[in-house]
Order: C-alpha cells, then structure tokens, then sequence
C-alpha cells in the first residue's frame, strides 16, 4: 500500500509540522516510528489525526539504555526527522554524524522556524513570526487593516512540514544512488519566503505593490475576492481571465458597460461594492445554482464540517472515516500505488514491546529495561 512500502520513517515526536510530515510518510505506506517521551495517559490530544498510521515508541532519552534502542531502529532505518530547537539532538547524543555514522544511508530531516543557524535559529517562535520574517503576513489581510494570521498553515505546513518532505524525497532518492545519506535543513523562513516566489516575480516587473489590500490576488480586485450573500453565508469568485469575467457578468446580471475595464484600479473599490450589493440578493444555494460547475471560477465559502458533504469532496472521497472520526483523507493520489490508512491512531508507547521483539530484544532484556527507566 502507497509508494514508499517497505522504508522506515523514525519521527521523534513532537507537535504540528512534524507530525503532520509523519502522517503524509505514512499515508503513502512507509512504516512511521514514533518515538514519543511518556505513554503516560494524557499525553497527546485523544484524537490526534497526525498519528493515524504510525507505530510509536515511548522511550526515556535521558538514559543510556534509552539511547542504544534509538541508535538500533536508527540502523535499520531509512530516514529520521526532527522538529527540535538546534543542538537539542546533538546534546543528546543523536545528533546527524553520530546517526550517520551507525547508518551511511539516513536521509537526517531537521524542521525548525528559523533555520540551524544564523542569529535567530536559537530563539523561540512560532509561525507568526517566521511569516512575518519572510514577508508573508505583510501581504495577507484587507488594506488600512492590521495583516491577517492565514491559521498557521504557510509556515508550519506548507513552508516547513511540506518542504521537509520534498527535500527529503529528494536526499532519500539519492541515498538509493549512492549509499550516501544527508541532512535536511528545513527552514519555515525560507520555505514560506520560496512559497511567495510569483510575488516577487511581479514585484520585479512593477506587477505587484507592498501595499496590503491593493494587489490583484490580495481582495483589492473585485474579481477576486469573497462576497457576502442573503443569508448571511458567503461566496468565492476569481473570475481573473477575460473569459471567465465575462461569464460572471453575464451570469451575475452585472451591467457590461459599468463592469467593461476589468483592470482599471482606479475602478476596483466602486465596482466591488456593485457587485457585493448584488450578490447580497440571493442566497448562498440561489448563486451556487447559478454559478457552481462553471467557468465564472466560483465557489461557495464552506466550514470544515460543511466541507464534508459537499458534493464533490463525496464523489472523491476526500474526507475518511478512521476510528469513528472524520478526517481529511491522504493525498495526493497515485494510479498504481494508492496511499491509504492502515490503522487510527496509535497511543504513545503502545508498540514499544513489539518494535523492541523486532529488534532482536529478548523478553528477558525488556524486562531489564523497564525496571531501569530506559522506556518509558
């Protein structure tokens, strides 16, 4: 099942990014190995969906024992990442050339914030900060208004989490080649920086302005932009191409002479008040009959739970079902190897006695290393 059966992820737990990364390796059918602090109850949220999939391991790192069973799975392991502060592994005695050295072969992917070095890699923060570092938040939000938090997706997820992935498919790919593992720095500052690339391509051609609000994919055109409906939901249009703008006007019933310099900026804050006065006319359903499945580039503003049972989320089972809980399923697809879930999730520590049999531990040495605090 999924593309990378038969390799060993070793994530050692952690909190957002992270885990969400562990999740994507074991959707596409790696086998992920948690390597959490405590199997204490209480320990991870009760319905974590960034564990589905995954073994775990509660193993005491402060011991010497705790360490020898990480450097065993190390060695029959095909990568290792880590979301840790820089030097935070290295002190505990895993840092990459000790890795490497048990194992030529290790992708080593490190996620942090601001990088393993430079003047900031040692501080706290979060993604908030490194958007803010990047220029990212600058450009999200309405004009004359504060800048807009986008939740923590471009720097945990798709500036860290997602770029952790790719860089280390990439390193994984090459350790096939070449026997030869590596590290993977992962830096949300950067990956969130990298994600606003076209910006800076309009930017360079006087395309774009650091004005917040008065861009063409920043909710200053009236194309682009959400809309209020009748009963109090809302509505998305981008309708960017001639083509399609002309299909909103005429499906909008918009006046094709008022509505005719699509891009003239001085005209974008009175039109969008015409058209937000006439989409305040019906409801949210009237203009998803009207608009939804065209060309206008349109699409009704759903919630989380609302998304679920949108008709097209069904057809391509987009969201699952594991353990009784509704979830978004994996992605992407693959024809000949599809990604799916093997099992919910899994509690802290709950295959801790089973990896240690598949390490070659005996009954009686588990035994020992419990009554010497090595597991947790």
């Amino acid at each position: 099942m999924g593309p990378l059966t038969g390799m060993t992820f070793i994530e050692m737990a952690g909190i957002g990014p992270g885990p969400f990364a562990g999740m994507l390796f074991a959707d596409m059918g790696a086998k992920v190995i948690s390597v959490d602090r405590s199997s204490k109850p209480g320990s991870v949220l009760p319905t974590d969906i960034t564990r589905r999939g995954k073994h775990s391991i509660a193993l005491n790192l402060k011991s010497a024992e705790g360490i020898e069973i990480l450097m065993r799975l190390i060695g029959t392991a095909d990568a290792l990442f880590e979301g840790f502060r820089p030097g935070v592994m290295e002190r505990l005695g895993l840092g990459p050339e000790t890795c490497l050295e048990r194992n030529p072969k290790l992708v080593y992917g490190r996620m942090t914030g601001w990088g393993q070095t430079g003047p900031l890699s040692q501080a706290a923060g979060h993604d908030i900060n490194y958007i803010s570092l990047s220029g990212v938040l600058h450009a999200i939000g309405r004009a004359s208004e504060r800048p807009v938090p986008p939740l923590n997706l471009v720097g945990d997820y798709g500036g860290g989490a997602m770029f952790l992935v790719a860089g280390m498919f990439a390193a994984l790919l090459q350790a096939q080649r070449n026997g030869q593992g590596q590290v993977v720095d992962a830096a949300m500052t950067e990956g969130s920086s990298l994600l606003m690339s076209m910006f800076h391509s309009f930017l360079n051609i006087g395309g774009w302005t650091t004005q917040r609000g008065d861009n063409i994919l920043d909710g200053a055109a009236h194309f682009y932009d959400t809309y209020e409906t009748s009963d109090g939901g809302f509505v998305s249009i981008g309708s960017i191409e001639p083509q399609f703008y002309q299909l909103l006007i005429e499906k909008a019933g918009l006046d094709p002479d008022a509505f005719s310099d699509q891009h003239n900026k001085s005209q974008w804050a009175d039109l969008k008040t015409q058209l937000a006065n006439v989409i305040k006319t019906k409801t949210r359903d009237e203009w998803c009959q009207i608009m939804e499945g065209s060309d206008v580039c349109f699409a009704p503003v759903l919630d989380m739970v609302e998304a679920q049972s949108h008709a097209h989320n069904v057809a391509r089972d987009a969201f699952i079902e594991v353990d009784g809980h509704t979830q978004p399923g994996p992605a992407p697809r693959f024809s000949a190897t599809p990604s799916g879930v093997e099992f919910g999730m899994h509690e802290p520590g709950a295959d801790t006695d089973v990896i240690l049999e598949q390490l070659g531990y005996s009954d009686a040495e588990v035994l020992a290393l419990r009554e010497q605090g090595a597991l947790t």
